[in-house]
Parts: C-alpha cells; structure tokens; sequence
C-alpha cells in the first residue's frame, strides 16, 4: 500500500525531480521489506524464545489454544486448516502422552459477515472426530479477538472451576501481544508455548541476503499487524 501511494503520487505531480525521488523511495521501501535478511531479523527481536517444551516432562492442568488457525467451509461443514494450526497440532502429542488434561480452544467467528463461522465449534467437531472425549474438552466459540480470547475463556474457565497450571499456546509473532493480554486478564501459572516461529538460524546466502522474496513480504504483513495490534491494545488498557 505505501509503495502503491508513493508511485500513484508520483504520476500526479507534475514536478519531475519530486516524481523520481518518489518512485526512487517506493523502490527503497519495497526493496526493503521483501528482503528476507531484514525481514526475519525484524522476526529474531520480536518473537520470544522459551524453552524446549519437548525435552521437558512437566505436567498441565491445560493448554489454552488460540483460534485463528483455518477458514471454516459451510459447505462440509468443516475446518480447512492453515499455516497456524500448528497452534493445535503442536499440542495434541502433549493430551496424548499425558502432559495436559486438557485442550481448551478459544475462538469464535471474527467476520462481520459471516457471524456463523464460529470456529470453536468446528475444531471441537474435528477434535471429536479423532476420539478426544468431551470431559479433555473446553470450547470457546464467541470471542472476536485476542482480548474476548483472554476474558471469555476466563469466565468459562471460573464458572467450571478449572485451574492450575496453563500452557499458551499460539504463533511465535502472536504471543507478546497474547501474554500481556492474557496476564491482564488476570491468569496466574501462564507458560507460553510458541508454534509456526517465522525466525530461524541466521543465514548469510547470497539470495537470503540480496534478493527480493514475496514470501517476506507476505510474512512482513503478519508481524506489521501484530505490532499495530499490540499498540492499539496498549492504548486500550488490554495489555
């Protein structure tokens, strides 16, 4: 979008040397942010890094699993999972082998158009599916953001008098913004579990280094909305 602005502008004015210093600047901009170098190094300072869970034992009363993971299709009446059900996937090994009692699942429908998609109820229908009873089971389907995450999963959580020890399970890039969230919502024994990390080890590769990547710039929009997000609920007192 800023390049977008910047070379439509530059096409109005009818100032040449203002024309090519704009058109120079939207290159720049645009060199930039689908640099995949730069872009992961943007990642590197922003995603946590938190023990091995894997290599650990230690035991959870539950993870509380954030939505956002796949489009719900009407039409089968399913979920199509994508890049971020590594959130829920990640931690079904954990049910299995015994190291959380259970999976707690938060997210509702975040469309405006299409309030039906409440994605809490597909995932608890797929989980079903693939034989987790209903007692290792707590759905949240109507929160619309990472704050009613937080404050409706807790009320659920109190009106069934469950606690202990919590995993928090969701992307990498998502859980800053997710822990002040749900700390201020006023959870206690909160461990974060990160999945889908975009940063990995350093890589000094002639193309990871100099050549432009679509791929940056599709994750660059991720972390860009993540840190609007975070500011926004900042300023909103729900972080």
């Amino acid at each position: 979008m800023w390049v977008f602005i910047l070379l439509l502008y530059s096409f109005k004015t009818k100032i040449e040397e203002r024309a090519k210093k704009l058109r120079i600047t939207a290159l720049i901009i645009l060199y930039v942010c689908s640099n995949s170098f730069i872009v992961d190094e943007c990642f590197r300072q922003w995603e946590p890094v938190t023990p091995d869970h894997d290599l650990q034992s230690t035991r959870y009363e539950g993870a509380i699993v954030l939505g956002g993971i796949g489009e719900i299709d009407m039409r089968l009446q399913k979920i199509n999972f994508g890049w971020s059900s590594d959130r829920l996937f990640q931690i079904l090994p954990y049910y299995y082998n015994g190291r959380i009692k259970k999976i707690i699942f938060t997210g509702g429908s975040g469309s405006v158009e299409f309030p039906e998609k409440r994605e809490g109820l597909y995932v608890k229908k797929y989980l079903k599916s693939i034989h987790i009873p209903d007692s290792a089971l707590i759905i949240e389907y109507n929160s619309k953001n990472t704050y009613e995450n937080a404050v409706f999963t807790k009320k659920l959580m109190d009106s069934l008098g469950v606690s202990g020890n919590f995993l928090l399970v969701t992307s990498a890039y998502h859980m800053p913004r997710s822990m002040a969230v749900f700390k201020k919502a006023g959870y206690k024994n909160l461990t974060p579990y990160i999945t889908n990390k975009v940063s990995g080890n350093r890589r000094f590769t002639p193309d990871h280094l100099l050549l432009p990547s679509a791929d940056a710039l599709f994750s660059l929009h991720f972390l860009i909305h993540e840190w609007m997000g975070y500011l926004i609920y900042k300023l909103k007192g729900y972080a």
